[in-house]
């Protein structure tokens, strides 16, 4: 029996944590999650089970952009604002099952500019 499209999601992004955890090290995940309307973004530390920074198009200045590129953007420089002040410098990007394109690309340009290594 086939899988349904939102199972098949399930199953690609969980796929892509397996490897994630096997090659991080340690270190620190950028987890993205893109809905139709929004954009989230948050470095998780999967070792204490602890949000460490967290980003979204719901607040600040990114929350008048809508859920296009240039709010992406903004979400990723802001994300790595915050896990910077925390003192998270590495992360392992965590594109959850999404394609490396488009709005996810550019969350994750906007957070390597900012300072973060991935």
């Amino acid at each position: 029996m086939a899988l349904s499209p939102r199972e098949s999601a399930v199953r690609r992004a969980q796929r892509t944590r397996t490897r994630l955890k096997a090659l991080s090290n340690g270190r620190p995940r950028l987890s993205v999650f893109r809905s139709s309307k929004n954009i989230y973004a948050q470095v998780i530390d999967d070792e204490r089970g602890v949000t460490l920074a967290s980003a979204s198009t719901l607040e600040g200045e990114a929350a008048t952009k809508g859920a296009d590129k240039d709010a992406a953007a903004l979400v990723g420089k802001l994300v790595a604002e915050r896990a910077i002040e925390k003192g998270v410098k590495d992360v392992v990007f965590d594109r959850g099952g999404y394609i490396f394109h488009g709005r996810v690309k550019a969350l994750a340009d906007a957070a390597r500019e900012a300072g973060l290594n991935f």
